[in-house]
């Protein structure tokens, strides 16, 4: 590549988001996989990772976070207040998200622990939730529409219930979900995805990685244009998955 090439070479940033705190069941893999992904499409990635106490940086192009501890996702909730409105307008410009499991929780309106202890959420999706007492794991498939069908692998015991405004970001074909009952998982708003699914999700999901950076690209530079990624190893590694008892 020629300076001149280099010089001009697109570059999309993802905005990890509480990384030392929100890091379980192998969720830094979505933004190594979000970061090989990007570079396969042809942009230069860069990461920025923000924790507590870090400014949160208004011209990411992919914000993600993932999931944690108790002891951490109280910090992490403290600390999220100050950032709430920055990232509720980025939302409601159609920036895209991803936040697993805890992050999830707390980009609801609220989480309900089992001792009876509230985290106020930032209120991007509308969900509420509720710790219980039984844990809900084991491998899940979703109906997705036009992301397809997902695989991945919940480990939660906090009950998810969608308010009015929420939409599903899919139907469960395997396992529990958001909870047991209404066959729901997960929350979408605008390009803000919600989920409990770990795994990790994108290495196992690249349609839903594809979105992201499609989402991203468009609102960046127009235009997306994908590159023709060869998925065979990754599709083993999905139906092997699939095939898995909970």
């Amino acid at each position: 590549m020629s300076k001149q090439e280099k010089t001009e070479q697109r570059t999309l940033r993802v905005v990890s988001l509480y990384p030392r705190d929100m890091n379980m069941y192998g969720d830094r893999g979505n933004v190594l996989a979000l970061l090989k992904r990007i570079r396969q499409h042809g942009f230069e990635a860069e990461l920025v990772s923000v924790n507590c106490g870090d400014e949160l940086p208004l011209d990411g192009d992919i914000y993600v976070g993932g999931g944690g501890q108790d002891s951490g996702q109280v910090r992490v909730a403290k600390d999220l207040k100050s950032k709430a409105a920055a990232l509720s307008e980025l939302a409601d410009r159609g920036v895209p998200m991803l936040m697993i499991c805890g992050m999830y929780q707390l980009f609801g309106k609220e989480f309900r622990t089992v001792n009876g202890e509230i985290m106020e959420g930032v209120g991007i999706l509308d969900v509420t939730t509720v710790g219980g007492q039984t844990r809900m794991i084991g491998n899940i498939v979703l109906d997705c529409g036009e992301l397809g069908e997902v695989i991945g692998y919940e480990n939660h015991s906090g009950n998810t219930v969608l308010g009015p405004d929420a939409e599903a970001f899919g139907s469960v074909k395997q396992g529990d979900g958001n909870n047991p009952e209404d066959g729901t998982e997960g929350a979408r708003y605008r390009e803000v995805i919600g989920t409990y699914l770990h795994g990790a999700l994108l290495p196992k999901n690249p349609s839903i990685t594809d979105h992201l950076i499609r989402v991203a690209a468009i609102n960046r530079y127009g235009e997306f244009t994908p590159a023709a990624i060869d998925d065979t190893a990754i599709n083993q590694a999905r139906q092997a998955a699939k095939s898995r008892p909970r």
